[in-house]
């Protein structure tokens, strides 16, 4: 496991908005998930790849994870940020470009520091370009405190050397064909890092300030027992769910406006409780563990198969095969042979009509307007 800063940038929309929160966070042990190890091969992956094409000598990685589809979205970023280097070419004709490079921004920050994906210094700009293998949940360049905390570190190590006026951050999604820019010039960022970062990260280093609950509570190592979590949603639970007739529209659209983070806290919190009993570091009153259902499963393919053809059994009637689900067949073949061969025989029908919030970019759908189409 690599180094941890406190107030560290991947985390820093978290502790900027909820400034307690990361001292409490460090009582906690990270946990690893299959999504970040996932994330971790495709990182190192790509670094190799754009080490290769950076002529830096390079062992490609091996992982468990390897697959079309990792190599097909690595090449998608991969692809990308070479597009950004050959533009810091363009700018100048001695940039400076580096990979998984940690930055130190603790001039601004407690002993901050944190890793760069890609950084192509330059005159004029500096591009800070950084990796999200993930497709849960779609993140977005605009007001993004982690890239901002590593352009502040690539301007302490070079901002000497380069007159660097703006700086542009990205965020490369590959499977969400997520590609997200900002651009500010660096008296905006440094104003930023002044006026707005320096006083929280003082207080966060600290565990004071005030306690703020909203969606940066989603990663939140306390998010199962934070008291100001639980109180906020208390609030809502307090409302007469058992006759909504009763409830004003008003009270109606409070309970809209809340129910995921609601249904989010309590499988937050069932998940706490049950890795804590499943554990026996603790026994909550009314509940136990209990052996779940299994399903079964062959120990060894190869036996079985050759005891079913023994029994009298044809290779036909023990094996199946089928077709390459979409995602899959794209990725083996490429996006543009995928569309050029097959994008006639592929449909995609209306999706059922879904009931969102307002900032939801999608269009809103009309009942009357469908049929009138039809």
């Amino acid at each position: 496991m690599g180094e941890h800063a406190l107030l560290s940038a991947s985390s820093s929309h978290r502790w900027l908005l909820c400034t307690p929160s990361a001292v409490l966070e460090r009582s906690r042990e990270d946990k690893s998930s299959n999504a970040a190890a996932e994330g971790t091969a495709a990182h190192e992956l790509s670094e190799h790849k754009l080490r290769e094409f950076l002529k830096i000598k390079t062992i490609r990685p091996v992982s468990k994870y390897d697959s079309s589809e990792l190599e097909y979205y690595t090449d998608a970023y991969v692809g990308f940020a070479c597009e950004l280097i050959s533009e810091a070419y363009a700018r100048s004709s001695d940039p400076v470009i580096l990979v998984e490079q940690r930055v130190d921004f603790s001039h601004f920050v407690p002993e901050g520091f944190g890793t760069a994906d890609l950084m192509a210094v330059s005159d004029k700009k500096m591009e800070i370009l950084d990796l999200k293998y993930g497709k849960g949940v779609q993140v977005s360049a605009d007001d993004n405190p982690q890239l901002r905390l590593y352009a502040l570190g690539a301007l302490a190590m070079y901002d000497y050397l380069y007159d660097i006026e703006s700086v542009r951050m990205t965020i490369c999604q590959p499977r969400l064909d997520n590609y997200s820019s900002c651009e500010m010039s660096v008296s905006e960022l440094l104003h930023w890092a002044e006026n707005e970062l320096k006083p929280k990260a003082q207080l966060a280093i600290k565990g004071e300030g005030e306690f703020c609950t909203g969606e940066h509570c989603r990663f939140c190592k306390v998010r199962a027992t934070c008291r100001a979590r639980a109180d906020r949603n208390f609030e809502l639970i307090k409302l007469d769910f058992q006759k909504p007739a009763l409830l004003t529209d008003e009270e109606l659209i409070e309970v809209l406006s809340r129910v995921d983070e609601l249904k989010r806290w309590a499988s937050d919190v069932w998940a706490y409780a049950e890795e804590e009993a499943i554990a026996g570091r603790k026994c909550w009153d009314g509940y136990k563990v209990v052996q779940g259902r299994s399903s079964r499963k062959y120990t060894d393919e190869a036996a079985i198969a050759e005891a079913a053809i023994a029994a009298g059994f044809k290779e036909e009637d023990i094996y199946s095969v089928s077709l390459l689900g979409i995602t899959a067949m794209e990725a083996l073949m490429g996006k543009k042979l995928f569309n050029e061969t097959l994008g006639d025989l592929i449909a995609k029908p209306e999706g059922k009509p879904t009931f969102v919030v307002g900032t939801d970019k999608r269009k809103e759908y009309n009942a009357a307007m469908e049929a009138f189409g039809e």
